[in-house]
């Protein structure tokens, strides 16, 4: 039992936790931010193809590449200290991204942007587990830290078509800059340091050997889901993969290993990572067609698509902040396969989507997903805290990062994938039979082509072709999320199965979560 006493947080502690939110919530917007500013900032740079695509990329490689190295240099030398050093960082990158005068110079900021994010995300999670002792009080604390990166997702869309219609494209990347002067000037105060006094020497050729593991399969991944199943990106998946046994090895073999395998022992640890890279896969697959659908079937701008979703990731934050109260008295397990469940039938709502239907229907469903996934984020990373040593917190929260990093990049190439083989052998047999086939074929290869092409014939040939399109795309989603229903389902009993011994969180202290 614990003393609530001794280790209930103080006024300090709070605030400490304001503070460690904002970069939290940054980070998310961040990410949805540049997905409008895009074309603006492509037009005004000149940013070929290519170049727009290392603008949208080089930011996700570089943060999901650094994550576990910095979770565990913030280990070493001291997360506050790793923390600081990483908003100053990003703050400036960020000033230069906003005045870039070149798409390389761009491109090269948000690299640094990138890297700076991977100092901030493992320092932030792991200092609210050294900062909230109390089991209940670090659930919460946890619970506001994950709501606020779904805030970020939600309000992004929102604060960056306000700033678009206002301003140039840099104001979207300027947004970070007085949010890390905050974190700058109020962390050393409220903040405590925390560092791992035993740890040895970061060992440099595990970092380049996971590097080089990392890169070249998330590059692999992003290009199966734009290009397809292509020589270019097996090789880079091969690479990785190949890189990635070398790297688990040399992690075998050292006294003070890059990231600690031991903590996959853990059944708790190892589980709850395994479903929150499976709930980033189904999530991010599903998310990517469901975008598509409401801009390109449904007509919405990515602002309009943005307002749409805004109901689902409230209810996401609802559920999160909601779902450790709920623990206190039920056992985590339950509480995370019961959300996981709710999820699978907020799937089986939005399989039966139908371009005749509205978007009442498909809005209804995702708020359902959302609701059900909320909890299984909130308490999944308190879970991962609590199942790893303090001193390996930092890195533990990383990996566990790192793996939902890995489960969105796998999620858009898989299901993104999946969702265009559906289309095309939907689509084949509805276009119209006198469609010339050079027409037929870039129609019938994606629904972005569909729609160019509609455009260029007109009515009422364009019309049919745009009707036949749409509607195989539609039943390509409704596939999709009938995968995501059954995984979901699946999931949900892993969760009741592998973490039913973690007790609710009145009956619960930090030894406890294996």
């Amino acid at each position: 039992m614990v003393d609530a006493k001794r280790n209930d947080a103080g006024r300090r502690e709070w605030v400490g936790l304001s503070i460690l939110a904002l970069p939290t919530l940054l980070l998310s917007m961040d990410i949805s931010v540049l997905f409008l500013a895009l074309p603006h900032l492509s037009e005004d740079l000149g940013a070929s193809t290519t170049q727009q695509l290392w603008i949208s990329d080089i930011y996700g490689f570089m943060l999901a590449g650094f994550l576990v190295t910095m979770g565990t240099l913030g280990d070493r030398i001291g997360r506050r200290r790793l923390l600081l050093t990483g908003a100053g960082a990003f703050g400036a990158a960020s000033i230069v991204a906003a005045f870039s005068i070149s798409a390389p110079m761009l491109i090269a900021s948000r690299a640094l942007m990138g890297i700076a994010a991977a100092t901030l995300t493992p320092s932030t999670l792991a200092l609210i587990g050294n900062v909230f002792q109390d089991p209940k009080q670090r659930a919460f604390a946890i619970a506001v830290w994950s709501s606020c990166f779904f805030g970020g997702l939600a309000l992004g869309p929102v604060l960056g078509g306000f700033l678009l219609d206002h301003f140039w494209w840099g104001s979207a990347f300027l947004i970070g800059v007085p949010v890390m002067m905050v974190l700058l000037v109020t962390g050393p105060r409220v903040l405590p340091e925390y560092r791992d006094p035993e740890a040895g020497k970061l060992d440099l050729l595990s970092v380049a050997l996971y590097l080089l593991a990392v890169l070249p399969a998330i590059y692999g991944l992003k290009e199966i889901a734009r290009d397809g199943w292509h020589p270019v990106s097996i090789a880079a998946l091969l690479v990785g993969i190949a890189f990635g046994v070398g790297c688990l090895e040399r992690q075998r073999r050292l006294t003070d290993p890059l990231f600690d395998l031991r903590l996959f022992a853990n059944r708790s640890f190892s589980s709850v990572v395994s479903i929150l890279t499976l709930v980033g896969v189904v999530q991010s697959g599903v998310l990517l067609l469901v975008n598509v659908y409401l801009q390109l079937v449904v007509g919405l701008s990515p602002l309009q698509a943005g307002l749409r979703l805004l109901p689902a990731a409230l209810g996401m934050i609802a559920a999160t902040l909601l779902a450790p109260r709920i623990a206190h008295r039920v056992r985590v397990g339950w509480v995370m396969a019961a959300g996981l469940a709710l999820s699978a039938c907020g799937y089986v709502v939005v399989s039966g989507v139908d371009p005749s239907m509205g978007l009442t229907t498909l809005v209804a469903g995702l708020a359902v997903i959302n609701v059900g996934v909320g909890p299984m984020v909130a308490l999944g990373y308190d879970v991962v805290l609590a199942s790893a040593p303090p001193e390996k917190a930092g890195s533990a929260s990383s990996v566990a990062e790192t793996g939902g990093e890995f489960g969105v990049a796998l999620g858009i190439a898989v299901f993104g994938s999946l969702g265009a083989a559906i289309y095309r052998l939907q689509v084949a047999d509805a276009l119209p039979p006198d469609l010339p086939h050079r027409v037929a074929s870039e129609a019938g290869e994606s629904l972005a082509g569909a729609v160019s092409t509609a455009a260029h014939l007109g009515p009422p040939l364009g019309v049919e072709v745009l009707e036949a399109a749409r509607d195989a795309f539609a039943t390509a989603v409704d596939a999709v999320a009938v995968v995501g229903a059954v995984l979901f389902a699946l999931l949900a009993i892993l969760a009741a199965l592998a973490l039913r011994r973690i007790p609710g969180r009145d009956l619960m202290t930090s030894d406890e979560a294996s």
